[in-house]
């Protein structure tokens, strides 16, 4: 999440929220949170994750890693899935993909 908060500003100025959740309590998150500066929810649950579309795991009762890019409507654009550590959005390619659809969306207005 830390790459997110340090590229906070770049995604604010495309129009881009960021936030994020956890299944974990306050006290847990607490030494995350302390540095970020965008909504972090916690206690999140399996009807929680099951609301966004998340994969939960029984075995340990977590949410695994969810990432989701919402149109400004709420429609899922691109969304990515990681049973572990790996295959996580790269808060620098995720930006530069958001500059890229915000500049094909201000051509196809630029025609309309």
């Amino acid at each position: 999440m830390a790459g997110y908060e340090a590229r906070r500003e770049a995604f604010a100025e495309q129009g881009v929220r960021i936030i994020a959740g956890s299944v974990d309590n306050k006290e847990k998150t607490a030494a995350v949170m302390k540095d970020l500066n965008f909504p972090v929810a916690i206690n999140m649950t399996k009807s929680d994750g099951e609301a966004m579309g998340a994969w939960w795991e029984d075995n340990r009762q977590i949410i695994q890693p969810s990432e989701f890019l919402l149109s400004g409507s709420g429609k899922v654009m691109i969304s990515v899935y990681s049973n572990g550590p790996v295959g996580r959005m790269d808060p620098e390619e995720t930006l530069s993909l958001i500059k890229y659809l915000n500049e094909q969306r201000a051509k196809s207005e630029a025609f309309s």
